[in-house]
């Protein structure tokens, strides 16, 4: 099989998360029509099947499509076409197959965006044994991301963040993202076990594989590297169910807590992969707020609150990267005050802050075609 068609792209996409959503379609560039005959073809071939159970469809390889992409490419392959894993003989329970789907999504939109995600095109950092190279940091191309079943080959280290929502971590250049999907509901979350997720990787960016003194990234991340959360959920309206959590019952389901410092959200969806590129870029950010900021006054500390600017006596919050954790108190600290804030944001993210800030905030859109038109093309 040619490995540049879509066809190949999608049978790779299913070898690494063990079952792959119908929707990932769209962000191969996948028209309906031509989906429907691509899936009826690989179906027909003996490649790929369809398993459909509790009203949830998905698609998975057979023995004849493992067999082809280990034949292809055994080391980008054998990691999750091998053993009694999840991507090789994935469970038929719901949440297990939802949270497959919701993975392959996050590696089309993370692969459409410029992220490295196949381990063959990539240093195996966790893999065992790496600690023991030398100590001279290896080059990389960044950004990239680790599967978190490669991160947990880290061994007994990793054992405490066995119960971690995380579906792995993107290197981007500055900082270290711990990836979530939490399609259109709200996740399980275990505040502990994702604090240790940020300790794990904040040990390993200070003076582990991720620093400058074992396998590095370039020169290696510094001590005081950001570790951040990155939610990818469904449209930009789960993004309220988020930052309006109150985490359920026994807190037993997501919400804003201090596990992570940072909580950026991005929709699934094409406003999305623009979205992850911006994050991973730090030259991007730079010009991107440079140019946003260069008509604004500076902050003024008298307002006694974090903000970026300030405008016709408004305090000004930036809030393109949409970094919940940073709304949430923006939007506390305006109510504390009495204060009317102001906004900056790109126009598909418009809606949802309207809601959630209601008459305490206005709002100016950056034109998301605009910006790609502009910092992208």
């Amino acid at each position: 099989m040619d490995t540049s068609t879509s066809a190949y792209r999608l049978l790779e996409l299913t070898a690494i998360s063990g079952e792959c959503s119908p929707s990932v379609m769209v962000h191969l560039g996948i028209g309906k029509s031509y989906g429907e005959k691509l899936i009826t073809r690989l179906k027909s071939e003996n490649y790929l099947r369809t398993h459909y159970k509790d009203g949830l469809r998905g698609y998975r390889l057979t023995s004849r499509g493992k067999k082809l992409l280990l034949s292809e490419n055994p080391s980008r392959f054998s990691f999750y076409l091998n053993g009694s894993t999840d991507t090789n003989r994935p469970r038929s329970d719901y949440p297990r197959r939802l949270r497959l789907q919701q993975a392959s999504i996050a590696y089309a939109m993370l692969q459409n965006s410029g992220v490295e995600i196949y381990r063959d095109r990539k240093p195996l950092l966790f893999h065992p044994g790496t600690q023991d190279l030398q100590k001279a940091p290896c080059r990389m191309a960044l950004p990239a991301f680790y599967h978190s079943r490669e991160v947990k080959e880290l061994g007994a280290e990793a054992v405490k963040i066995n119960n971690s929502r995380t579906i792995g971590i993107l290197l981007a250049p500055e900082c270290i993202y711990a990836v979530f999907c939490t399609g259109g509901a709200l996740m399980k979350w275990e505040y502990r076990t994702e604090l240790k997720v940020k300790a794990l990787l904040s040990y390993h960016a200070s003076r582990g594989i991720l620093s400058g003194i074992g396998i590095g990234i370039g020169t290696g991340y510094h001590p005081d590297t950001p570790i951040k959360a990155l939610i990818i959920g469904s449209g930009m309206d789960t993004s309220i169910k988020l930052m309006e959590s109150t985490g359920g019952f026994q807190k037993s389901y997501f919400y804003l807590d201090s596990s992570f410092d940072y909580f950026h959200y991005v929709p699934d969806d094409a406003a999305g992969e623009t979205m992850l590129r911006l994050l991973c870029s730090p030259a991007l950010l730079k010009a991107l707020r440079n140019l946003l900021l260069s008509d604004l006054h500076p902050p003024c500390p008298d307002y006694g609150l974090e903000h970026d600017a300030v405008s016709d006596g408004m305090p000004v919050l930036l809030a393109f990267d949409f970094d919940m954790l940073r709304l949430s108190r923006f939007r506390t600290a305006l109510s504390f005050h009495g204060l009317m804030g102001n906004l900056i944001c790109f126009d598909f993210q418009k809606p949802v802050l309207q809601q959630y800030f209601g008459d305490a905030a206005a709002i100016d859109t950056i034109d998301l075609k605009k910006f790609e038109g502009r910092f992208l093309h």
